[in-house]
This record gives C-alpha cells, structure tokens and sequence, in this order.
C-alpha cells in the first residue's frame, strides 16, 4: 500500500518541477526580451537622429561642431553655442543644487524633529513632480524680473574682481546663462535631495551610535560614517540630477534669452540643444532641419558620455572599497 501511495506523489512533485522550470524559462525569456527591448529603443533612438541629422553630420563634418555660427538664410550650423551652453547651464546648476540637497537631506535624516520629517520630505517629493513648463513660467515672469535688479549689484561687486570677474559683466536684461542655471537648480534639487535622503535612511543606526558613543559630534558622523557608507548612491543621485539638467527643455527655453552668441560673461544670454530644437524646429526644412536633428544626436552622445563617467565612477568606488 505505501509503495502504491508513493508512486502517484513522485508522479505528481514531478509534474510540479517540470512546471515550475517552464514557468522559470518562460520568466527569464520575458524578462531577457524586455532588457533587449530597452536596449533596442536606445539604440534605435540614435540610430534615427543620427540618420537624421546625416547631411550636416556628415556634410559639414568638422565645421558642424567647432563653428559658433548659426545661420538658417546661408544653411551655415555649428553646435559649438548650443553645446557650450547646455554644460555651462548644468554646471552652474550642480554647483547650486548638490549642495543645498546634501543640507537638506541632512537635515531630514539627522537633525530636524520627527513632525518635521514627513511634511518636508512630501514637499519636496511635490516639487519634484512639477511640470518643467511651471518652472520656466515661474523663471520667465518672477525670477527673470528679481534678477535684472540684482545683475547690477552683481557686475559692481563680482564683476571687479581680477580673475571671475568676466563672468559677471553685463547688462542686466534677467535671461542668461546664470538665470537658466539657477531655475535649472531648483528642479533638479529635489531629485538629488530625495536620493540623499533615501540613501542616508539606509545606514545601519547601530554604526551613527556607535560613533556618538565615542564622542564624535554630528558633523564627524556624516562625513566619517554615513557618507562614506552612501558615496556610491549619492554620486548616482547627482548624476541622476546632472542627466535631467541636461535634457531639460521648457523651463531653459523660456530663461535661456535664445542666442548663439558664445560670450565669457554668464548674465548674457544663451542657448541650449534642447531649446534650439524647441524654438526652431517647427518650421525647419531641408538643412536646417537636419541641423536640428544632429543637436538631438549630440545631446544623447553627451547625455550618454556623462551617465558613462558615472558608471566609471562608480565602479572605480566600488574596486576601492573591495580592496
């Protein structure tokens, strides 16, 4: 009667491992097809705004990224302004974000009260959910206004000194370079701070404890224990923060003052890949058309370049704290 009984059960925990392997391979196809999908979408991106952007790519060659010119009447393009001002923008709104996000997440993680955290951590999870287009609105008829009043104050004082002075001489119209950085800072800021917080929240509250038992005050504690344990994921974070800035169109269009003119000064205006494209791209034909196209290749080839040096980056971190 056992061995009876015992051959139906063997049947059937048979019948169950066969399943379950069919269920794993059919799980790992879907899951290798969706990775490749991505891959794919990626790569079919660039191909399309590559073949696009042919007739001057390939055309011009050279000319297209080292010229400053831009010409529709002649069909005369250079990406140099375009390019020049997308890093300039999201330089100046790195500089400005990363650290008020490193305060705030500080501050979130450490130091303010228990009632504090969660509606500060809502607020700025809100911001983040705001559309570009608020921010460039808000840039256009508030902040443009504030910073044509302060851009003399900025000229006498920072305009003098002997080696950054250039960089703040200029008339105060409000759009420029500066302006576009600044709004760019306060969308990215609460990617990066929400990163922070979330990674800081991470660190085992056994090792913050065992340090303050040893007297180490909290300044000691962020820089010696919690950042070092996070460094990966913050550096992610503001890479994260840099690929957004970036790419950022509506809010750049509308502060940027939309000229090719390369000038050392941030308080000119300027444009960006992305709001050369937006602005113009409506009625581009023929050449200038295919210019256009091109600046969306470079802006994926510099977005990709960038979120590459994070992943080298990264891994370079993650070989250190192996060793």
């Amino acid at each position: 009667m056992q061995v009876t009984s015992a051959v139906p059960l063997a049947r059937d925990i048979d019948r169950r491992s066969r399943a379950d392997a069919r269920h794993d391979r059919i799980f790992h196809r879907v899951l290798k097809f969706s990775a490749l999908l991505v891959l794919a979408t990626l790569l079919g991106a660039a191909l399309s705004t590559l073949w696009g952007g042919r007739e001057v790519l390939f055309g011009h060659g050279l000319h297209f990224l080292t010229s400053d010119s831009w010409n529709p009447v002649e069909d005369d393009y250079g990406a140099l302004a375009p390019i020049f001002g997308t890093l300039v923008t999201s330089l100046i709104a790195l500089v400005i974000a990363v650290p008020i996000s490193f305060g705030v997440a500080i501050f979130l993680t450490e130091i303010a009260p228990t009632w504090m955290r969660g509606p500060v951590s809502a607020a700025i999870e809100l911001l983040a959910g705001i559309p570009s287009i608020i921010y460039g609105m808000w840039g256009l008829f508030v902040f443009v206004p504030f910073m044509a009043n302060i851009e003399p104050a900025l000229s006498d004082t920072l305009g003098n000194l002997p080696l950054i002075g250039k960089l703040f001489q200029g008339p105060p119209l409000g759009l420029g370079l500066l302006t576009a950085g600044i709004v760019l800072a306060v969308m990215i800021l609460p990617f990066i701070s929400s990163v922070m917080r979330e990674v800081f929240q991470t660190v085992p509250t056994r090792l913050k404890e065992s340090s303050y038992a040893l007297g180490s005050t909290t300044w000691e504690v962020l820089w010696d224990i919690v950042l070092p344990y996070t460094r990966s994921a913050v550096i992610g974070g503001i890479f994260l923060g840099l690929g957004r800035a970036l790419g950022e169109t509506m809010a750049v269009t509308f502060v940027l003052g939309n000229s090719y003119n390369i000038t050392a000064s941030l308080l000119m205006p300027g444009t960006s890949i992305s709001s050369s494209i937006a602005n113009e791209f409506n009625e581009a034909v023929g050449v200038h058309r295919s210019a256009l196209i091109a600046l969306g290749f470079l802006l994926f080839v510099v977005t990709f370049v960038v979120l590459l040096i994070a992943r080298l980056m990264l891994h370079q971190l993650a070989k250190r704290e192996g060793k």
